[in-house]
C-alpha cells in the first residue's frame, strides 16, 4: 500500500486543528521555543512596567497563558496522534507530578510511529 503524502499543515492549521500530526521538531521550534521566547519577554515587560502582583504574576503573562490554551492543547492533541495515542492522552498532564513529567516526555522526547497511522502520514518522513 502507498502512504499517503504528508502535507505540512499551515500556521492556522498548526494551532488550532486537533486533526493530523506533528513531529517533535515541529512541536519544539515551531510551539514550544517561540511560546518560552513570548513568555519571557512578557514577562520582562512586566516587571519593568509593574504590571506584576504581589505573587509575581504579570498582566502580559497572563493574556498569553490565556491566549495559548487552545493552540497549546491542539500542538499537545497532534503531538499524541504522532505516537498513535488519542488526543485524549494530554489528560495524563492532570496527574501531579508524575503525569507532566510524562506528557513532557511521550510529547517532547519520544519518536513519533514510523511511517501513517491511524491519524495520518509520518510527519518526519516528508520533512
Amino acid at each position: 500500500m502507498v502512504e499517503p503524502e504528508y502535507v505540512r499543515p499551515s500556521w492556522t492549521d498548526f494551532l488550532f486543528s486537533f486533526r493530523g500530526r506533528i513531529s517533535r521538531r515541529q512541536y519544539w521550534l515551531h510551539y514550544v521555543l517561540p511560546y518560552l521566547v513570548v513568555m519571557s519577554i512578557c514577562a520582562g515587560f512586566d516587571g519593568v512596567l509593574g504590571w506584576q502582583n504581589a505573587n509575581g504574576v504579570g498582566v502580559l503573562t497572563s493574556l498569553l497563558s490565556l491566549a495559548s490554551i487552545w493552540p497549546g492543547l491542539a500542538v499537545a492533541v497532534k503531538r499524541c496522534h504522532d505516537r498513535d495515542r488519542s488526543g485524549w492522552f494530554i489528560l495524563v498532564g492532570l496527574i501531579p507530578i508524575v503525569g507532566g513529567i510524562w506528557l513532557l516526555i511521550e510529547l517532547g522526547f519520544l519518536r513519533g510511529t514510523v511511517g501513517a497511522n491511524r491519524f495520518g502520514p509520518d510527519p518526519v518522513r516528508h520533512a
